[in-house]
């Protein structure tokens, strides 16, 4: 064979749909896709997120529908997100045994029994300020909403979550809900720890979905998006505190973030494809700049590639539905 010709063909495996799908390296199933949800109460109708296309907040009323529709299309894991009318300065609703927060909880395990519930565990949509704990003159106080997020973890441990997924960035947050836990006898209860959020403006459709009423920002406790180093610090932090497996949000934009952690780590790592980053992908689609379906295979499994094991993607039901 003259010389001027390759030896080594990669082409040779790529040449029939069969042998791509033999020889490709990364998976996104099902089983590894959490879905978001909104719940509002005290609405009679579905409300359509005008920012997130195929998004709903749906009336707590017909959540066990929901439940149930989406167990019957293969979705094993939900995260909830609650938008609550009863707002006041400390998210108190979120303690309380029939407050949104634990109702949620306990429709979808007495639904759905099998189904896997996370509970986002935080204030912002329960505060008339929208931040993620208790305001004092000088900005967030972290150690008095780590006493409250150990009060809402109990009461939505005790209403049957799976997963207490502590959203609020704040420090020592996953130790003071362990501690909560453990002291009100949910020692099985895990914590998916937000451990590495950034602040990020990919959240931007979320604070329509979510209904929080932000003031200011949170930039004083989420993470800078610049800084990489120490986003692997606060994740190693959160592993030490007892966090059962961690995260990275968002995820698109952070797939270094995504890959330095899994290397430094050996928890479960989830990554979350946010509200943004779905925006994105559905506009671009429906002015037919881009083939939807394509762009979630290839997000998503970029995401995977990066190395997260679990993956948060308002995607979830259109893949159960629809495939890839």
């Amino acid at each position: 064979m003259s010389s001027v010709y390759p030896v080594s063909r990669p082409r040779r495996l790529r040449r029939t749909p069969a042998l791509r799908s033999l020889f490709q390296e990364t998976e996104v199933q099902l089983s590894s896709l959490v879905l978001p949800i909104f719940v509002e109460e005290e609405v009679s109708d579905y409300v359509p997120v005008s920012a997130m296309p195929g998004v709903v907040r749906i009336p707590e009323a017909r959540l066990a529908f929901e439940i149930e529709r989406y167990a019957k299309a293969g979705i094993q894991f939900v995260m909830t997100f609650g938008i609550s009318h009863h707002l006041d300065e400390a998210g108190s609703d979120t303690w309380h045994e029939n407050g949104l927060v634990a109702r949620m909880a306990r429709i979808c395990k007495e639904t759905v029994p099998e189904m896997i519930v996370m509970s986002d565990t935080c204030f912002c949509e329960y505060t008339t300020h929208g931040h993620c704990g208790v305001v004092h003159d000088n900005g967030v106080d972290n150690d008095a909403t780590l006493v409250n997020l150990g009060r809402q973890a109990v009461v939505v441990a005790r209403a049957g979550a799976d997963f207490i997924a502590p959203s609020a960035a704040m420090d020592g947050q996953v130790q003071a809900i362990r501690a909560a836990l453990d002291g009100a006898g949910f020692t099985d209860t895990a914590i998916m720890a937000y451990s590495t959020k950034f602040a990020s403006a990919f959240y931007g459709p979320f604070r329509e979905a979510g209904g929080t009423a932000l003031k200011g920002n949170r930039k004083s406790y989420q993470m800078n998006p610049m800084n990489r180093r120490e986003a692997i610090r606060e994740s190693l932090l959160d592993e030490q505190e007892g966090a059962d497996a961690l995260m990275v949000k968002p995820a698109g934009a952070f797939l270094d973030t995504i890959r330095d952690i899994r290397e430094a780590t050996h928890l479960p790592l989830a990554a979350y494809q946010v509200s943004g980053e779905y925006a994105m992908i559905k506009f671009a689609a429906a002015a037919g700049a881009i083939d939807e379906r394509q762009i979630v295979r290839e997000t998503l499994g970029a995401i995977k590639r990066a190395g997260a094991d679990i993956i948060l993607s308002y995607f979830a039901m259109d893949i159960a539905e629809q495939g890839f």
